[in-house]
């Protein structure tokens, strides 16, 4: 091996850099000289490192201010050393760049949320605790509980989600215990701000609880019972657009203040764009329902995040934090000032952003993120894990899933890294157990999709998938996240469909209890919270890898091929989700996994 980025052999320090650290790199070989060459990003001119001879390595030791950096070697005479997909070096005449990130001294993230689980919960399908309640004369307040949203268009052609089951913040405390039972330590809540939609991502008012949920008492007294449990409450962020029926467009005319779609003179005129006053104004992604923010806007960007703004008047109830949707959609100078007031009321508080690539070099609208260099953000949706998982279990595409694994440890800092929000189905796609399952729905419709329900064979298989890919999410590095409803086999395809009422009475019993088996070990060991990862072995449909820390040490061994893999080992050693005992030698069947302790050889 010439050079592996993933080996502290070679690479002192793994993943990014703190710009306050040395870094020192090392490439193994006999060459007759040898220069790292570091380029910032947006420079086409290269900083040159003489790497010097040191036995069997050339080394060179550095460091360098925050920012984004790519680099390879250069042997002279047009030949260089580059990446592959292992991420090793593999010398080439047309390299392809390492990634490296110097990030903030000051940069620190939480660690409380390390080890821990997220839970996901839209709130209007969650849990109903107060049955009799009011809601506007153009809401539908429906007694089915379980029943299909509706999904279809009105007579205009629009689809308006004013159907709500009345999930509220007194049915999510009557729920804690339960949470409890999973291992979980956060809940995600999706907008609680009143709204006209039971989505809730149309705001009409950021400082007002929606009445269906509950008062702001309520609130209190979610997060205050949830902290008793142990479990922090983190907010949706929803600040690229609004509602148009709002306090501050007020298109509709619903609410008594002067709105933006009704005055120039408004005092909110000024956040949102116009192109033909007021008929046509920008919006996300074209729904006109939905009028886009103007995030350079003085007063708006305070409105969220100055003194008594948005932002500081929920983070001083006692959140854990914040998930900024869309987050790729904000100037980075908004994301900045939202940080710096969460920070300021709570510098526990985690800002976690929806992004859908590799958040460590993500360009957005032309300009390259800085997401993790110290003033941005502190996660994000793990989006790429999640289609790899996804990828593995259904079509056996190792190589994809070990190569995200393998460029996150590589790009991102270790306390990242460890705080990723590990997403395997959220509200805005398939429910897992709906994704991993061996259906066709290419051409089906909505209507045929939302009676879809798999039969007893198609469900076996999706529920042993479902082990599989929840298996991976809990002892992959970041942190799991269940999506509600998933940890008891609920189905369902695209939104709405996938935004059912949790089926109280009626779990899947066997899922039910693989959770709180694997949330039970992932509690136990504390590999699984800050620990390095180790691929061990892969190939189609197979993977072997090991998460160690000073304290803990497992292996998770997982087998989909149509054959079967010998582990070859001295001594005992337990599988700890069956407790069996082997010795010296475990043949993993086709279609197997394990959690196994004190492995020590591979073959």
């Amino acid at each position: 091996m010439i050079y592996n980025s993933l080996d502290c052999n070679y690479k002192s320090i793994i993943g990014a850099v703190n710009e306050n650290e040395e870094l020192t790199i090392s490439v193994k070989g006999e060459f007759d000289s040898l220069s790292l060459l570091v380029r910032k990003d947006g420079s086409t001119t290269p900083r040159v490192l003489p790497m010097v001879k040191d036995g069997a390595y050339f080394r060179v030791t550095f460091t360098m201010p925050s920012g984004l950096y790519f680099y390879m070697f250069s042997l002279g005479d047009g030949k260089y050393i580059g990446k592959n997909s292992q991420f090793c070096g593999v010398i080439t005449r047309c390299p392809e760049e390492f990634q490296l990130t110097f990030y903030d001294k000051n940069y620190s993230v939480p660690s409380w949320l390390n080890g821990g689980i997220i839970y996901q919960i839209f709130p209007d399908r969650f849990c109903r605790a107060i049955k009799e309640k009011q809601a506007d004369d153009n809401k539908i307040l429906r007694d089915d509980w379980g029943g299909i949203p509706i999904f279809k268009p009105d007579k205009k052609g629009e689809i308006l989600n004013n159907d709500f089951f009345g999930g509220d913040f007194k049915g999510i405390i009557s729920k804690l215990d339960y949470l409890s039972s999973l291992g979980v330590t956060a809940i995600y809540l999706n907008p609680i701000f009143k709204a006209y939609s039971n989505h809730r991502y149309d705001t009409g008012n950021y400082m007002e609880i929606d009445p269906l949920l509950g008062t702001e008492e309520d609130f209190k007294q979610l997060i205050s019972s949830a902290d008793i449990k142990g479990i922090k409450i983190i907010l949706d962020g929803v600040f690229n657009h609004t509602g148009d029926d709002s306090i501050y467009f007020n298109k509709k005319g619903n609410y008594p203040s002067l709105g933006a779609y009704q005055s120039k003179n408004s005092p909110y005129y000024s956040w949102f764009k116009f192109i033909d006053y007021p008929h046509v104004y920008e919006s996300w992604w074209g729904i006109k329902t939905l009028p886009a923010t103007d995030k350079t806007n003085t007063d708006y960007i305070n409105y969220i995040s100055g003194k008594d703004g948005v932002i500081e008047h929920y983070t001083k109830m006692g959140i854990g934090g914040w998930r900024l949707d869309v987050v790729d959609e904000l100037p980075s100078a908004f994301v900045k000032e939202i940080r710096k007031a969460s920070k300021g009321i709570n510098k526990q508080s985690i800002i976690i952003g929806e992004v859908w690539e590799n958040a460590s070099n993500k360009v957005s609208y032309g300009e390259r993120r800085e997401y993790f260099q110290g003033k941005e953000l502190d996660s994000v949706m793990n989006y790429p894990l999640k289609n790899a998982i996804i990828d593995f279990v259904k079509y056996h595409d190792a190589d994809k899933l070990v190569y995200t694994i393998r460029e996150q440890v590589d790009n991102y800092p270790k306390e990242v890294l460890h705080s990723l929000m590990n997403i395997l189905s959220t509200h805005d796609t398939y429910r897992l157990l709906s994704a991993v399952a061996d259906v066709n729905v290419n051409g089906k419709t909505k209507n045929e999709l939302a009676n879809m329900l798999l039969e007893s064979d198609e469900l076996n298989k999706a529920v042993n998938l479902l082990k599989v890919s929840s298996l991976l999410q809990y002892t992959l590095c970041g942190v799991p996240t269940i999506y509600y409803g998933d940890e008891v086999g609920m189905q369902g395809y695209t939104d709405p469909l996938n935004r059912r009422c949790f089926p109280w009475g009626a779990e899947n019993l066997d899922v039910l209890d693989w959770y709180k088996k694997i949330g039970n070990i992932r509690k136990e060991y504390s590999c699984f919270k800050q620990g390095d990862i180790s691929i061990i072995y892969y190939c189609d449909g197979v993977i072997i890898f090991k998460r160690k820390d000073d304290c803990s040490e497992l292996l998770v061994a997982i087998n989909l091929s149509n054959s079967d893999i010998l582990l070859e080992y001295e001594g005992q050693l337990i599988d700890l989700l069956s407790n069996l005992i082997y010795k010296d030698l475990i043949e993993l069947g086709s279609n197997s996994f394990m959690i196994l302790k004190n492995v020590i050889n591979v073959d």
